[in-house]
């Protein structure tokens, strides 16, 4: 990407809402996972994973605050990171569907964190030399906690999949039941495109060689089969999200919305 300066008296309303989206879609997606991850607090196999599956959520907490704060900023409606988290309805959500899926056992959660670790990773990356330099700072920060991440999922995934029977076993059936969400990770629309011609963020075109490597190289050490690829019906970078949204947000959002404005 080029390393000009991203001025924003240059921007018409249509960039500016593309910008706004595609900053709101890496937030959503952050504080979603981040807070599937936090429903393992306590229930973990062991106290060890509960530990580290916690930090996971708080590094994902953390990152979804700095994103969501400027995605506010840049929508210039005056919601700050609670507004956008805590007062939106499913539909007007923008994260990826793989981060909603339900944890299931801890090899599901594993696969799914997995997935999106190696998204995360190839998607901060690149951004860390964005023109939009405060985004450019996010990402900077984030790709840090993002590599932790990785080796923690991948660490889990090889351990289980090549392990006895039944961790392989259950992590292959975890690995088919999530492959067919990751056709949405690459899957550019006019707020990709907008956002890469004015070099705010790379081509997920890119990036999906370097993701797919990614998780093969992961897969052999596994011992595990790359599911074919699936169609699906769901895009909730677009707010086409699956069942499973709604339920985790009434939890998430039940103090805020029974006491609006709360403060501690």
């Amino acid at each position: 990407m080029s390393a000009r300066t991203y001025a924003p008296n240059e921007r018409d309303p249509a960039q500016q809402e593309a910008h706004f989206r595609y900053v709101l879609r890496l937030g959503d997606t952050s504080l979603v996972l981040g807070q599937r991850l936090g429903e393992w607090v306590g229930h973990a196999p062991a106290l060890e994973e509960d530990l580290g599956l916690a930090n996971l959520a708080l590094d994902l907490i953390g990152q979804a605050r700095l994103l969501l704060t400027y995605a506010g900023e840049l929508e210039g409606r005056g919601r700050d990171e609670d507004a956008l988290a805590f007062l939106r309805d499913a539909p007007e959500f923008a994260n990826l569907t793989l981060a909603e899926q339900p944890n299931g056992d801890f090899g599901h959660t594993i696969v799914r964190q997995w997935l999106l670790d190696a998204w995360q990773l190839e998607i901060y990356e690149g951004l860390r030399v964005s023109a939009d330099t405060r985004l450019g700072a996010i990402a900077a920060k984030a790709i840090k906690e993002t590599r932790y991440h990785h080796r923690f999922s991948s660490g889990w995934l090889i351990r289980l999949g090549d392990g006895t029977q039944e961790s392989h076993d259950r992590v292959q059936a975890a690995l088919d039941s999530l492959w067919r969400f990751t056709a949405e990770l690459f899957a550019a629309d006019d707020v990709d495109e907008r956002m890469k011609a004015a070099a705010i963020a790379p081509a997920l075109t890119e990036l999906a060689p370097r993701w797919s490597a990614r998780i093969d190289e992961d897969l052999r050490a596994a011992t595990l089969k790359r599911p074919a690829a699936q169609p699906y019906p769901w895009h909730g970078r677009r707010g086409v999200h699956t069942e499973h949204l709604g339920h985790m947000l009434t939890e998430m959002q039940h103090l805020q919305r029974t006491y609006p404005g709360v403060r501690w």
